[in-house]
């Protein structure tokens, strides 16, 4: 049934178990009818706000809970890359140790071997240094 419309059974009842309807009793049947549009007018209207005020309530509700899935989300990533962070520092902590002592081992032996053997490596050294001086003058 459409509220928005009144029942016309109703008054063609009403009018035909009484006399000839007077403009008076027209008019009232009229107040009534529309009375009664009214408060079903009212009584949807409210309905339709508290339906309004659950879906608002929800989504709020909906919205919290994203926020926290977000948040420990966030929290896990951050431990995550905190903890990738420290094993990359750390790895490379240990290569540079590894790469300092292997330099000094070299450092030593280069230094061993020029100990043993001058006449070679000064000579070695002029060779280089008068190739490079002849390179650089062709510049």
């Amino acid at each position: 049934m459409d509220y928005a419309t009144p029942n016309t059974n109703s008054l063609k009842d009403e009018e035909d178990a009484t006399a000839p309807a007077t403009a008076s009793t027209i008019a009232s049947k009229t107040a009534d009818l529309r009375q009664a549009a009214t408060e079903k007018a009212r009584t949807a209207a409210l309905g339709m706000q508290n339906r309004a005020s659950q879906i608002k309530q929800a989504a709020g509700e909906r919205a919290q809970q994203f926020r926290t899935y977000a948040g420990e989300k966030a929290s896990a990533l951050r431990e995550d890359a905190g903890n990738r962070a420290t094993i990359v520092k750390q790895a490379a902590t240990e290569k540079y140790e590894q790469s300092k002592a292997k330099a000094k081992d070299v450092h030593a032996t280069s230094e061993d071997y020029v100990r043993q053997h001058p006449t070679k490596c000064v000579l070695g050294a002029f060779g280089v240094g008068l190739l490079i001086g002849l390179l650089a003058r062709r510049r």
